[in-house]
């Protein structure tokens, strides 16, 4: 696209912008400083290095699209490959089956630092920090419950792998000089009618806290809520409701999946409550079809409003955000740039919105102005903005991208058998 084109584009649009009292620079500088953390597993349709076990715990990809990436380096070179076609900051996210092992088995109440070392230094040599989860899925001895097992050799392995986990979250902290923001997602529950919920909750609960107990300086857990997963639909232990009991009584990060809620709810509208009561929000960005189907992110209504919710909340360096789809039925890598820009676009439209005419007319009781102006605001030159924050970083503008995807596709990702 043309340079020029472009940069005049944006002055008009700045000029418009300025007109409402909203600094453009300003909103750019914002969005090029807040981090996107980079779900690793859209390269591979989340089989890791572990071997062959698989998903489980409720979760699925579907598709076959060519291109999967297969080995550790694969997936480097794809992200790296993602990196040059996003402007801002983005981190990479990554889940314990991702380790560097060397083709050998190492079960997961074994896992150390050093099986992420390779990554902790890739981290730093292509400029991604990194974040990271514990993996309860895919296992011998996943079932339906791991950290609720009854078992107590069960529940015992799986709080070692969570401990162990938090304890190479903090290396990668410590490492990058920034804390690793590490998610708890445990899939467990039941299939049918459920008896004795209580006790799975007690016991998630105090496995939790026994997890936490170590006090780890250079990361920083949340824990996932979902509202259910294939094989486990009639109960899930980790529900909304104990988490947010759970976060706000440990003073602890609350992970708000936008899949992982009834298609009807108003996820934005959890955000201002949430931040009553716990220290911070990391935020999963996908897009649900029906159920957590866990479709490539765009910019429909339901993205758009959190992020405006978040900025409107004066909260956005309380919240974390992070990507988590998987989708083989389309380019990976397409999709990594599909959701990112589109997460990008939703959160600078919030940075446009011009809150001090808009709190003080709700302030006074004018809700005709107010309306008024929140729909003047979407057919502003938005795209003018968007399009000079790429330029300005040196990254493809508009559809340019596609042309760069096609041609990853013809010389490396289409190779792969």
């Amino acid at each position: 696209m043309n340079g020029k084109h472009i940069q005049q584009s944006y002055a008009i649009a700045r000029e418009r912008y300025a007109a409402l009292g909203i600094d453009t620079d300003k909103a750019i500088a914002v969005l090029e400083k807040t981090p996107i953390s980079l779900h690793c597993w859209q390269t591979d349709d989340v089989m890791g290095f572990e071997g062959k076990a698989g998903l489980s715990g409720g979760i699925q990809t579907t598709g076959n699209y060519p291109g999967r990436a297969r080995t550790i380096d694969e997936v480097r070179h794809d992200l790296e490959f993602v990196n040059t076609l996003l402007a801002g900051t983005q981190r990479v996210n990554l889940h314990e089956i991702y380790g560097d092992f060397g083709e050998r088995f190492v079960d997961r109440n074994q896992v150390g630092v050093e099986h992420f070392q390779s990554w902790i230094e890739w981290g730093k040599a292509v400029g991604m920090k990194l974040d990271f989860n514990s993996t309860s899925f895919g296992h011998p001895k996943s079932g339906n419950l791991s950290l609720a097992n009854p078992d107590p050799a069960i529940r015992a392995f799986w709080i070692e792998h969570t401990k162990r986990c938090r304890r190479i979250a903090d290396a990668m902290g410590k490492a990058q000089g920034d804390p690793c923001i590490m998610n708890i997602w445990v899939h467990d529950g039941q299939k049918d009618i459920t008896v004795e919920r209580r006790r799975y909750r007690e016991l998630l609960a105090a496995s939790l806290d026994e997890i936490l107990a170590d006090e780890l300086p250079d990361m920083k857990t949340c824990v996932e809520a979902k509202l259910f997963g294939i094989g486990l639909e009639s109960y899930t232990v980790g529900s909304m409701d104990f988490y947010e009991g759970y976060c706000a009584t440990r003073k602890v990060i609350y992970t708000l999946d936008t899949g992982h809620y009834e298609p009807t709810e108003n996820v934005a509208d959890k955000v201002a409550s949430l931040l009553l009561y716990v220290p911070e929000l990391m935020l999963h960005i996908s897009r649900p079809i029906r159920w957590d189907s866990d479709h490539v992110t765009i910019m429909n209504d339901q993205t758009l409003d959190l992020f405006k919710e978040i900025v409107r909340a004066d909260a956005l360096q309380r919240a974390h955000i992070g990507l988590d789809y998987f989708d083989a039925s389309i380019n990976r890598i397409g999709a990594y740039v599909i959701g990112t820009r589109a997460t990008q676009k939703c959160l600078l439209q919030a940075l446009l919105e011009p809150l001090d005419t808009l709190r003080r007319y709700e302030a006074t009781g004018q809700g005709f102005e107010k309306l008024a102006l929140l729909e003047e605001m979407k057919s502003l030159p938005f795209g003018a903005v968007y399009d000079y924050f790429n330029l300005k970083n040196g990254v493809p503008v508009g559809e340019e991208f596609i042309g760069c995807i096609q041609q990853y596709e013809k010389e490396v990702t289409g190779k792969r058998l």
